[in-house]
């Protein structure tokens, strides 16, 4: 069975960091890119950023650029998302995907002061 199980949200001032995680098993970690993907209050999807299956290329949305990073064990099979100089428009769920199409259940991050 395919789970992708995401911590590391919660509730930070403006300016702040956090690091997700998401913990994959139940497939071959290593052979997948991977990515993560939010969903504000009352807005779709967006595809925050995304890695291959070796961490080797990355890409980010516009509105992370500089701010987010991506990275990758897959040793320990596991995805994470560096969020710095948070701001409240970055209040969201964040969901850890496949590049297969599997979901985590989201981690709810909120940035107020």
């Amino acid at each position: 069975e395919v789970r992708l199980v995401e911590s590391g949200g919660g509730l930070v001032q403006p300016g702040g960091s956090l690091r997700l995680s998401c913990a994959a098993s139940g497939f071959t970690f290593r052979d997948n890119s991977m990515a993560w993907v939010r969903q504000a209050p009352g807005k779709g999807l967006e595809l925050v950023s995304f890695t291959n299956s070796d961490g080797s290329s990355t890409s980010y949305a516009d509105s992370v650029k500089g701010r987010f990073t991506i990275s990758r064990d897959n040793a320990k099979k596991t995805l994470f998302l560096q969020m710095n100089s948070l701001k409240p428009e970055d209040t969201a769920v964040y969901y850890c995907a496949s590049g297969f199409g599997s979901w985590g259940q989201g981690t709810q991050v909120t940035v107020s002061s």
